[in-house]
């Protein structure tokens, strides 16, 4: 019964739609009728400024590393789970609510903040890695998309190697690694199919009706 109470409460917190609420608190808007129409952070950064975007996209990342750092604890399991897997439980749960939020007709984000804000709690080194990743690609080439799938990429390998590197690979974080990559990739389908017919919109163009 906790375990399912703390995938309810990651999957709520993960839920709240902080660039939907952004624009209609601070502009009267709704980002989702603007720019990529996509609610997330690099459409807030693009269509409401750099302070309002970056608000939200720290924020999404909080809603990541408190379901994986502070709901454990605060929801305990008693010792009938492991607190990895409570950590891993809450990790999934609220990149699900981020992507799939109930207060959103089920549309949310690509889930790529929320997803670094989980494993900055479970795996901080390869965060880290897959941080400085997504800073060189993006910024090197100019599409958010890029850094965010080739970083989706990195974080898993980073974790592997340094894991087997180290003795100490845990397979049940690993997996969660690979599972939440592939999903936050699947999630730029459609950016990958802009970025090869040349149609991606460049980091920091702002968006339009």
């Amino acid at each position: 019964m906790l375990i399912l109470i703390l995938l309810l409460a990651a999957y709520l917190i993960g839920s709240i739609p902080t660039s939907i609420i952004a624009g209609k608190v601070l502009r009267g808007i709704d980002i989702r009728e603007y720019g990529s129409r996509n609610p997330g952070a690099t459409n807030t950064f693009r269509v409401l400024g750099k302070k309002i975007g970056i608000t939200v996209g720290l924020i999404d990342i909080f809603k990541g590393f408190f379901a994986v750092y502070f709901l454990p604890v605060l929801i305990p399991a008693g010792g009938a789970v492991s607190q990895e897997i409570r950590m891993i439980v809450a990790g999934l749960a609220v990149v699900a609510g981020h992507i799939w939020t109930v207060f959103a007709g089920f549309k949310g984000g690509k889930g790529v903040g929320t997803a670094f804000g989980v494993f900055i709690g479970l795996a901080p080194l390869p965060s880290l890695i897959a941080a400085v990743v997504w800073c060189a690609l993006t910024f090197g080439t100019g599409y958010v998309s890029v850094g965010s799938i080739t970083a989706a990429v990195a974080l898993p390998m980073a974790l592997i190697v340094l894991g087997l590197v180290r003795g100490n690979l845990s397979l049940p974080t690993a997996v969660i690694a690979v599972i939440v990559g592939a999903l936050v990739i699947v999630r730029h389908r459609l950016n990958i199919g802009r970025l090869m017919r040349g149609e991606e919109n460049r980091f920091g163009r702002r968006g339009k009706p």
